[in-house]
């Protein structure tokens, strides 16, 4: 009876043992899982903040980095719209004063006036670049004739008034004769003689009689 009795104390001592280590064995694993998750939760979780973080401040450096882009992009615009319109302007400034050259009278436009001239009777004296010539109907070889009722003496005339001024229906013809070859030389005044000149004209071929030079006179010889 006792050996039994002893047995079943020593079995009972072995089932606590064993019990005691599988309790201690759970509540070691226990222990541990709740450090593993406890790390997982804070250490986890602050790289998951930080993470989004990091992708803020990349969005924020982009869209920094996009407002400096459309702020040049702006200074551009801004500087090519500044060129395009000082242009403009340059051309509305150089269109204006060739319609304003157009208008003014052409026998102005670049014309040199001296004191004086080929003789005592002459006042001034008249030359302009801008002087073309007036035009012909003749064709062929021309040979300059002073027939009042021929072409050639009518586009004499007509280079006469066009260098003066004078209308032909108020003209005075005192001279118009040779000057040299394809040149003539006309004397001529208002009816009423307030205004008196010597012109000076040349042929241009195929474009007719072109003013040279006009003496102002101050009488008539």
């Amino acid at each position: 009876m006792k050996g039994n009795n002893r047995e079943s104390r020593f079995g009972k001592r072995e089932k606590r043992k064993k019990t005691n280590i599988i309790l201690n064995s759970l509540i070691a694993l226990v222990i541990i899982l709740i450090i593993v998750v406890s790390a997982k939760i804070f250490f986890g979780g602050n790289n998951d903040q930080a993470l989004p973080a990091d992708e803020q401040t990349a969005s924020e450096s982009k869209q920094n980095e996009k407002n400096k882009e459309d702020k040049g992009n702006d200074i551009e615009q801004n500087k090519d719209k500044d060129v395009e319109k000082a242009d403009k302007e340059s051309e509305e400034e150089e269109k204006e004063t060739e319609e304003k050259a157009e208008k003014e009278p052409e026998e102005d436009k670049e014309q040199v006036v001296t004191e004086g001239g080929s003789g005592p009777d002459v006042e001034k004296t008249i030359e302009n670049p801008a002087w073309k010539p007036v035009g012909t109907s003749q064709t062929g070889e021309h040979t300059a004739v002073y027939d009042q009722n021929h072409a050639d003496w009518q586009e004499m005339l007509s280079a006469i008034s066009y260098a003066t001024g004078v209308d032909q229906g108020n003209m005075t013809v005192w001279f118009l004769g040779n000057n040299g070859p394809n040149s003539s030389v006309g004397t001529i005044s208002t009816k009423d003689q307030s205004e008196k000149y010597r012109v000076y004209i040349d042929w241009v071929d195929g474009e007719g009689w072109k003013p040279s030079r006009v003496e102002v006179l101050n009488e008539i010889n």
